[in-house]
């Protein structure tokens, strides 16, 4: 579908771009790394640390400047995001690609003015939080088999049900939700709407364990008897399976970013490693077998980041499809846990320690071959390109 994004690259000078990332490492250097390891183990990252990344101009870069964005192109948004997870803090690169290349766009490309005026600004400055609720305690990857209900109510609409694994859960102030307004058409009968948590009958739940991205808040959500606006509607009545196939390959491509960017930084660091530790009398550098697997490890990388720049030059003119979008996520998550492992193994027993950052490198990247539709659903829907169902 068509967007109001600026997708425009041809524009884009390397030098701007790069002197981008070098303010992107700064603030992350200055404000993120001397506290990580402490959000890791409270479980949550402070609301503070958005407002400070919105005032940088960090978030929902690409949104256009009548909203408060830049109105820059898709890259310099997704900068934010490869930066962040090559650094090692994928949790909060997961959060932040929910906030700013998942949420926000659907709001922009979907939403009326009304939500554009409400929701965007204050995204773009990080007063306000965004998440999207699809999965259910029943219903993953399948999302035609969802339970949550939207009634019509007058000019209300009565949502009830509940919702899990909510990336952004415990902080969102706008989640966008998919519910069934018609329970009898299957996927036609799904619509999405902008919810506003300060309203009555919205609950959060549990901060969910989990065994990597810790400060990456993951909840439970529920809605009980919840009355939202039907201008809160998102999209078209019976419209959202649509909307979520058009929306789909963005959040894909955006997760085959922070997949490449953070194999990069496990690689950065396990070449860093080997140099300076010795075994068997000289540095692990010099083995054969580190060299291969570090050979392997950096090709693995370069062949898929120039997969995922073709797919963001696709999305950049509207060419990227459904099929691109799971092939690239596909490939780059399976790529991602690939070098995570391979770095981990080559620090041995250190690697195994959680004060050496390679463990989370490799336990914030397992998820990844999951959310945003799991391998194997991405395998199913590459292969309806080449034989049909």
């Amino acid at each position: 579908m068509a967007s109001e994004h600026n997708s425009n690259t041809s524009a884009i000078s390397a030098e701007e771009l790069d002197a981008w990332r070098d303010s992107i490492r700064r603030f992350l250097t200055a404000e993120v790394e001397p506290h990580y390891e402490q959000w890791e183990a409270e479980g949550i990252l402070p609301q503070s640390l958005y407002l400070k990344m919105g005032k940088q101009g960090l978030l929902c870069v690409d949104q256009p400047e009548a909203y408060g964005g830049s109105g820059a192109p898709f890259l310099f948004s997704a900068a934010v995001v490869e930066e962040t997870a090559r650094m090692g803090f994928l949790g909060l690169a997961t959060n932040l690609s929910v906030h700013s290349d998942i949420v926000a766009p659907y709001i922009l490309d979907l939403g009326n003015d009304a939500q554009k005026r409400k929701y965007l600004p204050r995204m773009v400055s990080g007063e306000c939080i965004g998440a999207v609720a699809m999965t259910e305690p029943g219903a993953g990857s399948d999302l035609q088999n969802i339970k949550t209900t939207a009634v019509a109510d007058g000019d209300h609409f009565r949502i009830n049900g509940s919702k899990t694994f909510i990336t952004n859960g415990q902080h969102a102030g706008v989640v966008v939700t998919v519910t069934k307004t018609d329970p009898t058409a299957g996927a036609r009968g799904t619509t999405l709407f902008t919810v506003d948590t300060t309203l009555p009958g919205f609950k959060r739940g549990r901060n969910l364990g989990k065994i990597g991205q810790h400060c990456a808040d993951t909840s439970e959500l529920f809605f009980d008897d919840m009355r939202v606006p039907a201008t809160e509607m998102l999209g078209r009545t019976g419209g959202g399976f649509g909307h979520l196939m058009d929306e789909l390959p963005r959040e894909r491509l955006i997760l085959s970013v922070s997949a490449v960017g953070h194999a990069q930084g496990a690689l950065d660091r396990t070449a860093a490693y080997v140099m300076e530790r010795k075994a068997f009398g000289q540095p692990l550098a010099s083995l054969q077998n580190t060299r291969f697997e570090l050979a392997r490890a950096k090709t693995d990388i370069e062949v898929h980041r120039a997969f995922v720049e073709k797919c963001a030059a696709l999305y950049a003119e509207h060419g990227m499809d459904v099929t691109m979008a799971a092939m690239v996520k596909l490939a780059t998550t399976e790529m991602q846990g690939r070098v995570t492992d391979a770095c981990l193994q080559l620090f041995g027993g250190y690697g195994y320690m959680t004060e050496f950052p390679i463990s989370r490198y490799w336990t914030d990247a397992r998820v990844q071959r999951i959310y945003g539709g799991a391998s194997e659903v991405m395998k199913e829907i590459v292969a309806r390109s080449v034989v049909g169902r």
